[in-house]
């Protein structure tokens, strides 16, 4: 492929990010202004983003539907308050982080009833065998949930650091020296170096 080619397949990919994201401002307007339909197909295009976001973080399938249900009830009751529809891809992220969080909590209050138990379980098995596995999925599944959510919304979602921000609610200072710690740290598990 010569430069001219990268060139216009580089354009061609802004293009079609501007077009999205002009696309998604009209269809959250819309929805402002109370279409169905428009938010049937605000669903259809950031049902599975949002879905693989709360995947990441939830750690399972099942658990990411029930958090996405709880997202699309919270952002059909709150949509027109977003004043800008151009943040809507920050605005979602952070709804499904907060209800990520709220379920995850709800989840480990129903688990301490049963750690004890299982916890008398394990220690009458056998340890389970551990085998090395220096994918990246088993690296990242390794991270913290911390830095498992900001690789998967600046990698996974393809977020700027400033949407970032606005889903964590931090600044933007704090997000880039994480997501550098988070890249180091990935990179350390990878070569084998977790000290």
């Amino acid at each position: 492929m010569n430069l001219d080619a990268a060139a216009r397949d580089c354009m061609a990919g802004q293009m079609d990010k501007t077009r999205d994201r002009v696309l998604d401002e009209l269809l959250v307007t819309r929805c402002q202004e109370g279409s169905r339909e428009s938010f049937d197909l605000l669903i259809r295009r950031w049902q599975r983003p949002l879905w693989r976001y709360a995947r990441r973080v939830t750690g399972d399938d099942d658990d990411a539907w029930d958090v996405m249900q709880e997202t699309w009830i919270a952002i059909l009751s709150q949509i027109r308050r977003l004043s800008d529809p151009a943040w809507f891809p920050a605005w979602a992220f952070r709804i499904a982080r907060n209800k990520c969080a709220d379920y995850i909590r709800r989840a480990s209050r129903q688990r301490h009833a049963v750690v004890a138990l299982t916890e008398q379980q394990r220690s009458k098995e056998d340890p389970p065998l551990q085998s090395p596995d220096n994918t990246v999925a088993e690296a990242v599944r390794r991270m913290s949930p911390g830095e498992r959510e900001l690789l998967a919304l600046k990698y996974g979602q393809d977020l700027s650091i400033i949407e970032i921000a606005i889903v964590l609610g931090i600044p933007t200072g704090t997000v880039k020296s994480r997501l550098h710690r988070a890249r180091e740290g990935l990179r350390r598990i990878l070569e084998g170096d977790e000290s």
